[in-house]
């Protein structure tokens, strides 16, 4: 079972014992949600199942009406939604799932965190992605997914959670304890509140501190040696405990490549605040800080 990274060449060998296996295309464009869908058709991992981040892996709209799970830009739906949309895949209980995108390991991540959040464990990123599938030979093909003979639904069931959710009001409520370490997973600018592309407000939670999320791949796209990562991450937090933090990003997306290096390193399963920097700074109650 494969839990956190997956090579090209692991999933072949997979393939090739016919093991229980899906593969999920992750790949988006924040900046125009439809790519997601026409980058699928144009090319992927032969009978990959695309998961588009807006419509499904995201509730989108009033967070009262939809039932979402969390806040922000990129909502967590409902675990039972999720489930479904997995049993309309073919999704079972005993599958190996493996998720990709072609942006760096950017959006697959949010699937791989999900998975488990579902109660599921045998879910796996695969390192760098289509890219790293393309030159280790493995097959691709075009169009769009095609939905399943009802015949072909899978059986996935719900679990407990393998991950910690986290609140904004359970955030704002540990501030400044030394029980609670944030950090934060966009690019250094944004954190400081030099520049905003996204959100209405500049800045970055109290307290926070700063581990753009890119800053874990090498050169190729793949995610740095175990030893590396625990090295960097050691450093970050200083005297403070890896079972106090939480991770954020700007939609709780981003975030979770972080999370994955902190388990590539050793250092345990690490909380998410999904709403992150979009739902928090939508409040104005809550405290801002730049720099």
């Amino acid at each position: 079972m494969h839990t956190t990274l997956i090579s090209a060449e692991q999933v072949m060998q997979l393939q090739q014992a016919n093991a229980p296996l899906m593969v999920f295309d992750c790949s988006f464009d924040l900046a125009r949600s439809e790519a997601g869908g026409e980058m699928f058709a144009q090319s992927h991992v032969a009978g990959a199942v695309f998961a588009d981040l807006d419509r499904t892996l995201s509730a989108k709209g009033d967070r009262q009406l939809t039932g979402a799970q969390s806040g922000g830009r990129h909502p967590l739906p409902q675990r039972e939604t999720v489930a479904q949309w997995l049993r309309d895949a073919g999704f079972r209980a005993g599958m190996q799932a493996v998720v990709y995108d072609r942006q760096g390991s950017s959006f697959c991540g949010r699937l791989w965190w999900m998975l488990q959040w579902l109660g599921h464990d045998a879910v796996a990123v695969l390192d760098g992605g289509l890219n790293a599938w393309t030159r280790a030979g493995g097959s691709t093909e075009s169009g769009a997914m095609q939905s399943l003979p009802v015949q072909q639904i899978g059986d996935f069931a719900l679990r407990e959670p393998l991950v910690t959710l986290v609140q904004a009001e359970q955030v704002l409520g540990r501030l400044g304890r030394a029980t609670q370490t944030i950090v934060d997973a966009r690019a250094t600018p944004r954190f400081k509140g030099e520049v905003e592309p996204l959100d209405p407000v500049a800045g970055h939670i109290p307290g926070a501190l700063n581990r753009p999320f890119n800053l874990n791949m090498d050169a190729d796209g793949k995610f740095k040696p175990a030893a590396q990562l625990r090295a960097e991450f050691e450093t970050l937090l200083g005297a403070r405990g890896t079972d106090t933090v939480v991770h954020h990003c700007g939609s709780g997306v981003t975030a979770i490549p972080n999370i994955l290096a902190m388990q590539i390193a050793g250092l345990g399963n690490t909380a998410l605040f999904a709403g992150s920097w979009s739902e928090w700074c939508s409040d104005p109650e809550r405290p801002v800080a730049k720099g």
